[in-house]
Parts: C-alpha cells; structure tokens; sequence
C-alpha cells in the first residue's frame, strides 16, 4: 500500500480533480493523506456542486457523489498541516486544481512550495492537475533556483480553456474564471526550460473523460511526473498516477 499526500486549500478547490483521484487510489488500497494550512477541514468550491452558470459549468453527476463519498472519509476529516509534511513519508503527490479565490491560499503559499520543492527532490511520483502545476512552477529547487519543472515536459489548464470559462462567465461572476492577472499557461510555460516543453494538447471545451470512456481526455507523463489540464482529464489523470504505484 502506498501513501499519497494531497494538499488542499481550506476552500474552493476542484471537487472533481480531488475525489476521482481519491476515490480511484482508495479503491486500489493506497492511503491519501489530506493537507491543509493548518489542518483544518476543507471544502471545495460550492459552485462546482451546485452549477456555475444556471445550473451549467459545474462537476458532473458521478464526481459530486465521489465527493459527497470523499467528504464523509476520516481522512477528509483529519488532515494534517503542511507544515508539519515529511516529504520522506509518502510514496506519491497529487495537486489537484480550482480557479475561485480561495485558490489563492494554496497556490501562493511558501510553505507549501518548499515542501513540494523537498518532495520533487525524491524522484517520486508526482501528478499535478489544471492550477495545480502551478504549484510546481512556483516551488523552487534551492540547488538552482530554478522551478522543479525545469527539464521537465508538462500540460495545465491551457489559456484557451481559461479564456473561454471567463468571456463566458464575466458578465455574471466577474473574475470568477481569472484566478491571477496573468494565465496559467503562461506563468507555467515561462517556468520550464524550454517553453516547447508545454503541451497544450487536443482541442476540446466540452468533452470529458470518464471512469470508463477516456475519449476527450488527456495527460502528459514525464517519467514519474503526470499532469493534465482540467476535470475532463481526472480519471485518465488518477490511473496513469496509479500504474507508477
């Protein structure tokens, strides 16, 4: 059995690119240990459960009921503090993604960074989804100052996918859809050693893979490293995490 690390934000995180992950490990026998600032027990952001857009734009039928499943685990429960993480004792990280406010907390945390930072170091497996790369761009290796994606090949939410959300959403919600001034793709490309190392993947706005069907989802690999672009890739995203299990 492995034990897997997944840092969390107190709220607003995608609820998909959490409990699909959580769900399709557990199932496998691995252990997920929850993290958050401080311990505190999370929440996802509500409007993914409920519909962004009347009704529309939200989590799908099956990972809000993995959520709901997920929510209830006493792991969920009882996360511990990032700053109390030992990147030595777990055999895998997984950062999933989101785009409300709350984001925030996690995505620019230095704590959080460093230890990221420390457990790229191990050469484990690592699998980042959506804002979540993010996370690793932002972790710097303190033997070069450089980004812990530096030499490596990796996806994220593309700008496309970003745009759109927002043009659709801004005149209702704002900048709901625009996490930070600047795109996601854009701060990850401007991390990696090559911006040729970004791979935006197929066009697709609608289509979501699913626990059976992976049609329309997408990930990248990069030896242990997985990374995908947004809910519609989790299930592939959480089985190419559990093949380097």
């Amino acid at each position: 059995m492995a034990r897997v690390l997944m840092p969390l934000p107190d709220r607003d995180f995608d609820p998909t690119e959490t409990s699909v992950p959580w769900k399709t490990l557990t199932e496998a026998g691995h252990e997920i240990v929850f993290a958050t600032e401080r311990g505190d027990k999370p929440a996802c952001d509500p409007r993914l459960l409920t519909g962004v857009v009347f009704g529309q734009l939200g989590a799908k039928d099956e990972p809000k009921r993995l959520y709901a499943e997920m929510s209830a685990s006493p792991a969920f429960n009882a996360p511990i503090a990032w700053a109390a993480i030992d990147p030595s004792g777990y055999d895998a990280l997984v950062l999933p993604g989101g785009h409300a406010p709350g984001m925030k907390q996690y995505l620019g945390s230095d704590t959080l960074q460093a230890k990221v930072a420390a457990f790229a170091r191990t050469g484990k497996p690592i699998a980042a989804i959506c804002h979540g790369v993010l996370v690793l761009a932002r972790a710097k290796d303190p033997s070069t100052n450089r980004s812990v994606l530096f030499g490596r090949r990796t996806t994220c939410l593309p700008k496309y996918m970003e745009r759109t959300a927002y043009l659709l959403t801004a005149w209702k919600l704002g900048s709901y859809y625009r996490t930070y001034a600047a795109y996601v793709e854009d701060e990850v490309r401007a991390a990696l050693e090559d911006p040729s190392h970004f791979v935006r993947g197929p066009w697709n706005l609608t289509r979501h893979g699913t626990a059976t069907d992976d049609a329309g989802a997408f990930v990248v690999e990069d030896g242990a490293y997985v990374s995908a672009r947004w809910p519609g890739d989790a299930y592939l995203f959480a089985r190419k995490l559990l093949e380097r299990l």
